[in-house]
């Protein structure tokens, strides 16, 4: 009877030891999942990217039914609502943006004609995964915070026409921060200067720099080193 109480507690002891360890790792490297949802402003781009290439290598055609979006994994579909007439479709995260405070999806043309908010430019909305996600982080490493695609985030604190500011803007940085770089995008208008912060291995530290950033004035965004 005394072993038999014994080997119970031992039981009740190994199940709570394994039920902490488990609440205690970090969280698992896989964080964007089929089922993951975000709701918030979004916008649509059109004929001045039209034939260009987008992030994952695809030349955007502004009448497919596409998206872009800041850190979720390229080649991703996904299910978006606008919430404001009910009207849904499913798009293919193919490119990086939008860049502008406040929204955190651009549409294509035709994925914005499809939800009725071409006229009004901007719309809220819902984003939810639909189907397997591309999903591979570097060497599979888990880390606390959300994980990009490639293990690492960037800090976009300015875009310029003229290269010359973007120049003078990353020298300023590079008084403090490492790995302060140029990003060129071309437009079927213009070429823009993207200048950008760091390589951060999860959402959580590139944060604290983009707050640390904003404190001096500066508007940061936080996006994916593809």
């Amino acid at each position: 009877m005394r072993f038999k109480i014994s080997n119970f507690h031992f039981t009740i002891y190994l199940a709570l030891a394994l039920l902490i360890f488990s609440c205690a790792a970090p969280k698992r490297a896989g964080y964007y999942k089929e089922g993951y949802t975000e709701r918030g402003m979004a916008s649509w781009y059109g004929k001045d990217f039209h034939g260009r290439k987008t992030a994952n290598g695809e030349i955007y055609d502004m009448y497919k039914l596409t998206a872009a979006h800041k850190t979720l994994p390229l080649g991703v579909y996904a299910r978006v609502t606008n919430l404001e007439n009910g009207k849904e479709i499913k798009v293919k995260v193919n490119d990086r943006g939008p860049f502008i405070r406040g929204r955190f999806l651009d549409l294509s043309y035709g994925a914005a004609k499809e939800l009725g908010m071409v006229e009004a430019g901007v719309g809220r909305v819902e984003l939810e995964i639909i189907g397997n996600v591309p999903y591979q982080t570097a060497k599979g490493k888990a880390s606390a915070g959300r994980v990009s695609s490639t293990g690492l985030f960037t800090i976009q604190v300015g875009a310029f026409v003229e290269k010359e500011n973007a120049v003078r803007l990353k020298s300023l940085l590079e008084n403090r921060y490492k790995d302060v770089h140029i990003v060129s995008y071309d437009t079927n208008l213009q070429k823009f200067y993207r200048v950008r912060v760091g390589a951060f291995e999860n959402e959580k530290d590139a944060l604290k720099t983009s707050n640390e950033l904003e404190s001096q004035d500066y508007t940061t965004f936080i996006t994916v080193r593809d």
